[in-house]
């Protein structure tokens, strides 16, 4: 990954995070992009300052697809290339189907599914052949989750997503894939369950843990990397062989 430009979406904490600073440590150039411009300069220093490596951070909320447009605009001006788009910015609120009103349901679709979708296109324009494009989807979107229905539906548009790009892109050697993650222990999960309830998850996992950034992290570099060349379409389950049955 020496040399290569890669933005991360989502990236001053959890999963991003993690991505963010496993590129670095491959001494990639690192852009973080999220919605505050302020943690992104921040986490963008701290990353360069750690592992010498170039960064910029840049605001992005991936529902608006102006800003989408801008973030790879910026990028694309100050480094002239992107090699590696990784969309990590989601969302899930805890909402029964009763309560889900319509701005509800557009907020999370529009963030995780339409944003998905802008990305891709966006950055793919600009992208060379053997450049990579990585989704972080989920395991919701494959299995059923109680007041997650507006989410589970956004990471299973994801996954369909992914495979139809896959189909296009090809004639541009580009590849796209996407990370199936499950039980992540991240800010964002931690803040919406309480200790006892990520323990019950976490007795449910054959591997009898939680995943960590990492575990989602050290794919990520692999999938973006050139040894993934012959890899395109696919989603990935990182979940500790949850799914399994």
């Amino acid at each position: 990954m020496k040399n290569k430009v890669a933005i991360i979406t989502g990236s001053t904490k959890g999963i991003g995070l993690g991505i963010a600073e496993e590129f670095a440590k491959e001494k990639a150039t690192v852009i973080i992009a999220s919605l505050n411009q302020k943690d992104c300069e921040k986490t963008a220093k701290k990353i360069a300052s750690k592992y010498k490596v170039k960064t910029l951070g840049i605001a992005c909320d991936v529902s608006d697809t102006n800003q989408i447009r801008n973030l790879i605009k910026t990028t694309k001006n100050k480094f002239k290339k992107i090699d590696i788009f990784v969309n990590n910015a989601g969302i899930y609120p805890f909402k029964s189907i009763s309560q889900i009103e319509e701005k509800d349901w557009d907020l999370v679709l529009d963030t995780n599914l339409k944003g998905s979708f802008f990305a891709i296109k966006e950055a793919s324009k600009i992208m060379k052949p053997g450049s990579k494009i990585l989704m972080i989807s989920s395991i919701a979107s494959m299995i059923g989750f109680s007041g997650l229905s507006h989410y589970c539906a956004s990471k299973g548009g994801m996954n369909a997503l992914v495979r139809s790009a896959a189909l296009e892109l090809a004639s541009k050697k580009i590849n796209i894939n996407a990370i199936a993650p499950g039980g992540i222990d991240t800010p964002g999960t931690k803040g919406s369950m309480d200790a006892k309830a990520r323990e019950q998850i976490a007795a449910r996992i054959p591997w009898k843990r939680r995943g960590t950034p990492k575990d989602i992290a050290t794919v990520a570099t692999f999938l973006c990397s050139d040894k993934a060349e012959y890899i395109t379409g696919q989603i990935l389950v990182v979940d500790g062989g949850w799914t399994l049955g």
